[in-house]
């Protein structure tokens, strides 16, 4: 076949972003988690308006394609977001949004069990599905845990168990 008869792309080869991943798992937050992805989709599309007026330079037009791709995901992730109530969770056990103090060898430390797009390992908000969470859900006060990693595995001890909000 002639190339005369092939159509060319709009945009250049390689200037497609390719959208961010999504999470095979369900998608839950804490009510702080959904307001923050709310605020973040807000501001995305403000960027984007902000872009669109400003003009059609190549910049411009790189910053939007990328903005495009974020706008996907977080509007992917804002509609696939399943809130769960930190007034619904169990008291004395931990679960979904617990706020969790632990023992091991180094001392004490505090964790909060929080959505994907919550988890900040510096300030003590780790995803439900990460190695330490799944050792921690389930456990009450007084029960001793085995935290698989890949340094090896850790022993830990519940000291505490609440919920905020």
């Amino acid at each position: 076949m002639s190339r005369a008869f092939v159509k060319e792309s709009d945009n250049p080869v390689g200037s497609d972003l390719p959208d961010r991943p999504i999470s095979p798992h369900p998608n839950y937050v804490t009510p702080t988690g959904m307001a923050q992805l709310r605020a973040r989709l807000q501001d995305a599309r403000a960027r984007k308006q902000a872009l669109e007026k400003s003009g059609g330079d190549l910049e411009s037009a790189e910053a939007l394609r990328a903005l495009g791709r974020d706008l996907r995901w977080l509007e992917a992730r804002v509609a696939s977001a399943r809130v769960i109530d930190p007034h619904g969770q169990p008291r004395d056990r931990v679960a979904f949004g617990a706020i969790v103090t632990v023992a091991d060898e180094s001392g004490e430390h505090i964790y909060r069990i929080v959505g994907e797009d919550e988890a900040d390992v510096e300030h003590g908000r780790v995803s439900y599905v990460s190695p330490l969470a799944r050792a921690l859900l389930g456990a009450k006060p007084g029960d001793e845990v085995t935290w698989q990693r890949p340094a090896g595995d850790c022993s830990i001890e519940i000291l505490s168990v609440r919920y905020d909000g």
